[in-house]
């Protein structure tokens, strides 16, 4: 069984800065793609940001300047640095892994942050 689990969000002000983390846990080979996607209220969920393995990123044009995404593979955690922050930027935020666990490679989700940033 494999888990994500996300910490960090929370309320900031707008211009405000938020780290978000996601820790990968159980049985565990390798993992991939790590990435980030969040929903906001009556939205669809959308792409954020996606690092490989070997540390290759790509961002949405929205993010791109303000937020940056890292890992730390032997922690089999993934982060996303958030600054500059904006209204629009309020959403539940996912992390998403493509880990190969028992033989087998799969795409798990975590539960949720909020971050919710007020004007």
């Amino acid at each position: 069984q494999v888990q994500l689990v996300e910490s960090g969000g929370g309320l900031v002000q707008a211009g405000g800065s938020l780290r978000l983390s996601c820790a990968a846990s159980g049985s565990i080979s390798s993992i991939n793609g790590l990435g980030w996607y969040r929903q906001a209220p009556g939205k669809q969920r959308e792409f954020v940001a996606v690092i490989s393995r070997h540390g290759f990123t790509n961002y949405a044009d929205s993010v791109k300047g303000r937020f940056t995404i890292a890992r730390d593979n032997a922690k089999n955690t993934v982060y996303l640095q958030m600054n500059s922050l904006k209204p629009e930027d309020t959403a539940v935020y996912y992390c998403n892994g493509e880990v190969y666990s028992n033989y087998r490679q799969g795409t798990y989700w975590g539960q949720g942050t909020q971050v919710t940033v007020s004007s």
